[in-house]
C-alpha cells in the first residue's frame, strides 16, 4: 500500500515508540494523527514529528471513537492504524507479602490488551466503510505492539506478559475476520528498546540488558520500530503474523 497522502492514527504517540513511529510516518508521506493520554508530551511530540495530537484514554470506548472521528475530519478515514500505547508492571504473582495486588494487574490488562482491542475494532469498523485502493483492493492495515515478554515473559513480567500476550494472539483471528474486506492486521514484538520506560533503569540494569541482544549488541533505536512499521505497511503479504524485532534476544528467566 502507497503511503503517501493516507491517513495514520498512532496510539502512544507522545512517547517512545509511538512517538518515533509517528516522525516515520509523516516523513513517508502520510497524514498522522497521534493519540495519548499525556497532553503535554502531546503536544511536543507533534511540534517534533508533525503530526496532530488528540487527546485519548485507550481503555475508554467513548474516549476511543471521539478521537477517531476528530482524526476522520481532520486527515479523512485511517487506512493505517498503529496500537503503541502500553504501560509495564512489574511483580511477582505471589511476593513475600502475599499475592500480587490484582489492581496492577487489572490496569496493565487494560491499557495494554483491552485499549488495542478497542482502537482495532473501531479503526477496522471505520476502514471496512472506504473504497479499497491498489490493485489488491486493500482498505487498510492495523499494526498492533506487543513484546517479546510475550513469549519469553520473565519472572515478575506475570502482568505484562500476559497483556502482550494477548495482543499477539489477536492478529491471527482478526486478520481472518477482517480479510474479505481487504484489512490486514499485523503485530510486532519488539525487544529491548531505547524508551522512556528502558532509560529510567539503573546503569547496571541497562548494561546487563545491552548484553543479553546478540547483533547488534546495543538496544533498538525507536525509530527502528518505525523503519518496521512502513516495512509492514508497504508489504501486502505481511498479514496475521507477529514479527520479533529483538537482536536475536531470548530473556532468561529472571
Amino acid at each position: 500500500m502507497d503511503i503517501k497522502g493516507l491517513a495514520a492514527v498512532i496510539t502512544g504517540g507522545a512517547s517512545g515508540l509511538g512517538r518515533a513511529t509517528a516522525g516515520v510516518l509523516v516523513r513517508a508521506g502520510a497524514r498522522v494523527s497521534i493519540l495519548d493520554t499525556d497532553t503535554g508530551r502531546l503536544q511536543d511530540a507533534a511540534q517534533e514529528t508533525g503530526a496532530t495530537p488528540i487527546t485519548c484514554d485507550v481503555t475508554d470506548p467513548d474516549s476511543v471513537h471521539t478521537a477517531l472521528k476528530t482524526a476522520k475530519a481532520t486527515h479523512g478515514p485511517a487506512r493505517i492504524c498503529v496500537n503503541c500505547a502500553g504501560i509495564v508492571h512489574g511483580g511477582r504473582i505471589v511476593g513475600r507479602n502475599g499475592p500480587m495486588d490484582p489492581a496492577g494487574f487489572h490496569k496493565t490488562i487494560a491499557i495494554n490488551l483491552v485499549g488495542t482491542f478497542h482502537v482495532m475494532s473501531q479503526a477496522a469498523s471505520d476502514m471496512m466503510g472506504t473504497d479499497p485502493i491498489g490493485l489488491d483492493g486493500e482498505r487498510g492495515i492495523i499494526v498492533n505492539t506487543a513484546s517479546i515478554a510475550a513469549f519469553d515473559g520473565q519472572i515478575g513480567q506475570a502482568a505484562y506478559a500476559a497483556s502482550k500476550g494477548g495482543v499477539a494472539a489477536l492478529s491471527l483471528p482478526a486478520a481472518r475476520e477482517f480479510a474479505p474486506h481487504g484489512i490486514r492486521v499485523m503485530c510486532i514484538a519488539p525487544g529491548l528498546f531505547e524508551t522512556p520506560m528502558i532509560a529510567g533503569l539503573p546503569r547496571d540494569v541497562h548494561s546487563s540488558l545491552v548484553s543479553r541482544t546478540l547483533f547488534p549488541r546495543r538496544l533498538g533505536q525507536a525509530e527502528e520500530f518505525g523503519h518496521m512499521v512502513l516495512a509492514v505497511v508497504n508489504n501486502p503479504m505481511l498479514n496475521g503474523e507477529t514479527i520479533r524485532l529483538d537482536g536475536a534476544l531470548r530473556l532468561e528467566p529472571k
